[in-house]
């Protein structure tokens, strides 16, 4: 499978922070680009925007050192099941390994929406993966649950097996490339689209079937109703935002307003010509809302403390 790499920039260091986007989502990429790099003014990382061709990214931004990238994949994610919020650029971070296997020995893959909160992205890309290909967290539904088997395991007759979120992934480049992923995971696609009920985190999930090594979910904190209390006692790295609502787009006021505040600021910065962010009152006005999920969290409370329990540190590392 032929993948080329096209980049104005040079890479900088062995190890990078890579977002891949579309059009559509290229402004959240650069907002959660510009958090880390305030994070690590120093930094020994790139911090790569990949596209499929060369994103452009806005001149008030050149002096963060980003480096932009366009993945040309010649059509090997054709033939990929799809859906309306999704086209195939969905696929793109199975390709980042082989386009990066000359530049970086260490990937963590990042959705665009996301909130950059804290965390030390060099140790992050330092850890010790104990022969993973893949390090990630697990995904919300197996938080509280370990045991549940996810419903693409159970279609296809296995048994359960840790699942993880794809929204935040470590990878180790050699590895992954050593294990053939790219390709397993396209041919699974192809051959089981009729079958398949997600998409580029159900193939690696269903190539890898719980031969992965398991971050805390700080780094991945998957922002649902049912989990954000405990959020806010923890304080995520990574805030994930789930689902079809964003805090860009929350017509329900179901986020804190802090981040449509903080995204709202950025996008009026560098995106002046975009109609302006709405930053509502949040979930805290409405009371039938707050006490479900007060309920639902206080219910699940022992059981997510002994989920975070496994995890002394945000390093900690489960293999």
């Amino acid at each position: 499978m032929t993948i080329t790499l096209t980049s104005p920039r040079p890479a900088a260091a062995r190890k990078a922070v890579a977002f891949c986007c579309d059009d559509h989502y290229l402004s959240y990429a650069l907002f959660a680009a510009d958090q880390i790099a305030r994070l690590h003014p120093q930094r020994d990382f790139d911090i790569c925007i990949c596209g499929e061709q060369v994103p452009d990214i806005p001149p008030g931004l050149s002096g963060l050192g980003l480096r932009p990238c366009g993945i040309a994949t010649q059509g090997a994610f054709r033939g990929l099941r799809l859906d309306a919020r999704r086209t195939e650029s969905a696929y793109l971070r199975l390709a980042l390994p082989q386009a990066f296997a000359a530049d970086y020995d260490r990937l963590p893959y990042l959705d665009s929406d996301i909130f950059v909160q804290g965390g030390d992205f060099s140790r992050l890309l330092d850890l010790d993966m104990k022969g993973h290909a893949v390090a990630a967290v697990r995904d919300t539904m197996q938080w509280r649950s370990p045991g549940r088997r996810p419903e693409q395991f159970r279609r296809f007759g296995w048994p359960a097996a840790p699942y993880f979120n794809s929204g935040v992934l470590l990878i180790d480049v050699a590895a992954y490339r050593d294990a053939g992923l790219l390709d397993r995971a396209v041919a699974l696609g192809r051959k089981e689209r009729d079958r398949l009920i997600g998409h580029d985190q159900t193939l690696l999930n269903c190539a890898l079937r719980g031969r992965w090594a398991e971050l805390s979910p700080t780094w991945n904190w998957q922002y649902s109703w049912s989990a954000r209390m405990s959020e806010a006692m923890l304080g995520a790295n990574i805030v994930h935002f789930i689902g079809a609502d964003k805090p860009w787009k929350d017509p329900r006021n179901r986020f804190p307003p802090r981040f449509a505040r903080a995204a709202a600021a950025f996008l009026a910065r560098h995106y002046p010509e975009r109609a302006a962010v709405p930053v509502g009152r949040g979930p805290a006005s409405d009371s039938r809302y707050m006490r479900r999920m007060l309920l639902r969290q206080a219910l699940s409370a022992r059981r997510m403390a002994r989920y975070l329990d496994r995890f002394p540190d945000d390093l900690t590392l489960l293999a």
